[in-house]
């Protein structure tokens, strides 16, 4: 049993672990981009650098917005999941009983047994074990858009300070070569972490990710330098 609860305890690290994986991702990839984007467009270094901490803000804000507005839906859903489950254990409490067993049983427990359970567990809570078996909610499972949207700034916020030191501390001649370089290498690295949470190939994943983000900021620098003849 203790395995067992470790185990989803760590499958609840890595579901989170991934979501931080991404809001980094896009914290890089974003900045990054749009650091190259007015570099290339000729931009003073004090341009770049007001550029990439209003986009920080803004792009912070924007995922704890969208995270929080996402999740809350989920979170409306689940509520009104719950209060109609509710409601029809206080109209049919027998039915609802039999619900479970049916449930139990189709789960390979046998007919007299599947009775007992769900007897026992309506006893103790009967709304609770409707939602976990018949609904699939749980303490662990259930949306917390507060917690969702702050973890989304935050991840975000992490990944694109690095693009933003990087041009805060670098030559303002060599910050176009020196975002790129470091925004890549902390992309394989995310890459990498990434597909061993998930159990994929490592190198063939860090590799797509940084691929398609080198081609994100290649697409950006090249407006940019369009922009930046054109004006």
């Amino acid at each position: 049993m203790a395995r067992r609860g470790h185990e989803r305890h760590k499958l609840s690290a890595l579901s989170w672990l991934r979501a931080s994986v991404l809001g980094a991702n896009d914290g890089i990839v974003s900045i990054s981009s749009l650091i190259l984007g007015v570099a290339a467009a000729h931009a003073s270094h004090a341009d770049i650098l007001l550029s990439g901490i209003a986009a920080l803000v803004a792009g912070a804000m924007s995922m704890a917005v969208g995270e929080y507005v996402s999740v809350h839906s989920q979170a409306d859903s689940e509520a009104a999941a719950l209060a109609q489950e509710r409601a029809e254990l206080e109209v049919d409490p027998v039915g609802e009983r039999h619900e479970l067993t049916d449930i139990y049983r189709r789960r390979g427990l046998s007919a007299a047994l599947a009775r007992e359970v769900a007897e026992q567990l309506t006893a103790h809570d009967a709304l609770a074990a409707h939602a976990r078996d018949e609904l699939g909610f749980s303490s662990r499972s259930l949306a917390r858009p507060m917690l969702a949207a702050v973890a989304s700034a935050a991840s975000f916020t992490a990944g694109a300070a690095v693009p933003l030191l990087v041009a805060v501390l670098a030559n303002p001649t060599y910050v176009i070569p020196i975002t790129v370089a470091t925004s890549l290498a902390c992309l394989f690295f995310l890459g990498v972490l990434s597909a061993r949470a998930g159990g994929a190939r490592v190198v063939r994943a860090a590799v797509r990710v940084t691929c398609w983000s080198a081609l994100a900021m290649a697409v950006t620098a090249g407006v940019g330098t369009l922009i930046g003849t054109l004006t």
